[in-house]
């Protein structure tokens, strides 16, 4: 590699981010941001590094796309016979990190995980492209296949299958909200002095602020 990575380095001239701006709730504050990047037509701004553990102890991350947010919490979609699926079933916590270079602005979630209702993931599959309606069914996700081919084939399959009418939701596809306990809002400002503000959620559920040393 040519390139001096350790050289690599951008300050950030970015306004702050003080106590005084924050809602009480998180999720508000999140709400304001990601209109935010919406708004500077950052590409995919709900796209979230999802984090999580195995039974074994290895952790494992993998970008995948908000779906849905609420007071609630954050959710997505995906194969649930997959390695994350399988992994939030053996450790039914999380971490999700949004990152918009940008506006310089990094968010973390970390929480507990629950399985979106059924009627939910029916809504949401229901919205998808027929296209990737099909590919939900072609691809048993995590698995080890021989070729692209045999992705492709597949899908040719399904497309015939279920040519006549609407594509149902498969019983192996579903959501998951994360719960957060804990959200950082990091905003860059110069000379790597930079803003991070935790939302922490104490004992009766209210959310405590307190700002962390860059």
């Amino acid at each position: 590699m040519t390139t001096d990575i350790a050289a690599m380095r951008r300050d950030y001239a970015a306004s702050g981010l003080s106590e005084a701006d924050l809602p009480g709730d998180p999720m508000a504050q999140f709400e304001r941001w990601f209109e935010d990047a919406r708004r500077a037509e950052i590409f995919e701004p709900n796209a979230m590094t999802l984090a999580t553990v195995g039974a074994d102890g290895q952790p494992s991350a993998r970008v995948v796309l908000l779906k849905g947010v609420d007071e609630q919490g954050l959710v997505f979609y995906t194969n649930l016979a997959s390695r994350k699926s399988r992994e939030l079933d053996a450790n039914a916590r999380a971490a999700l990190v949004f990152w918009w270079g940008p506006l310089a602005r990094q968010v973390r979630f970390e929480g507990a995980v629950e399985r979106v209702a059924e009627a939910a993931a029916e809504r949401y599959f229901a919205s998808r492209p027929r296209g990737s309606q099909i590919g939900a069914w072609a691809s048993a996700q995590s698995s080890v296949i021989a070729s692209r081919e045999v992705l492709e084939q597949a899908a040719r399959r399904h497309e015939e299958r279920f040519a006549e009418g609407a594509v149902p939701r498969p019983g192996f596809w579903g959501g998951f909200r994360l719960l957060p306990v804990r959200v950082e809002f990091w905003q860059g400002r110069a000379d790597r002095l930079h803003d991070r503000l935790r939302y922490a959620r104490e004992g009766g559920g209210a959310w405590r602020i307190e700002r962390l040393a860059p």
